[in-house]
């Protein structure tokens, strides 16, 4: 058996064993608030199979090729986990959001002290992915639903701007990477949570 049929066999088994306790949402549930089931169930075996990846956490400056351009394979932050689930559905948030803070720079937070642009860093950055989400109709406003597979949490988790994000995948259980690689967790409420998007631009 080779890698890649290892890689397909271990997400089957793994999306398996969440089906049956019930962390991935029955595609009713999905269907009615009007979300794609395709894309969602998508994205979220997307975000799982990155929780069978070896990642270490590394939010190093890493000058990268454009368009594509990733960090190597076996690092990544919180963002690339959300990078490498969408670039798996054919959607590259680098030159998304590169061209959007582009063509309207000064729509995107100041945090940083940039005055153009980076194609390096600009989509690895938890506020300018949730600035680029609600410019393009992903924000998820409060008091409209619950978390649905496939949407995005960001938030703060000191306070004071320590930004994270993470991909839905169930009922209070989603993929991120706080510093241990691409986990699955529960408790979406344990920091406080600062946004919620559900970018869906194909479905």
């Amino acid at each position: 058996m080779n890698y890649l049929a290892l890689g397909l066999f271990c997400l089957w088994v793994l999306t398996e064993v969440l089906s049956a306790q019930g962390i991935v949402t029955p595609a009713a549930k999905v269907a009615e608030v009007g979300v794609s089931e395709n894309f969602a169930e998508r994205l979220v075996e997307a975000a799982l199979y990155r929780t069978t990846q070896k990642v270490r956490y590394d939010p190093a400056y890493v000058v990268l090729d454009y368009p594509g351009g990733d960090v190597p394979a076996e690092t990544g932050v919180c963002t690339d986990v959300v990078i490498r689930s969408y670039r798996a559905l054919g959607i590259d948030l680098q030159p998304l959001v590169h061209e959007d803070m582009k063509d309207s720079f000064s729509a995107y937070p100041k945090l940083w002290g940039l005055k153009r642009p980076d194609k390096n860093i600009d989509h690895r950055r938890v506020p300018n992915l949730e600035t680029f989400f609600k410019r393009h109709g992903g924000k998820v406003k409060e008091g409209e639903g619950t978390n649905l597979p496939g949407d995005l949490i960001t938030w703060d988790l000191n306070g004071n701007g320590l930004w994270h994000i993470g991909i839905v995948v169930g009922p209070d259980t989603f993929v991120h990477n706080i510093g241990a690689g691409p986990v699955l967790e529960t408790g979406l409420r344990q920091w406080k949570v600062v946004g919620h998007y559900r970018y869906h631009p194909d479905a």
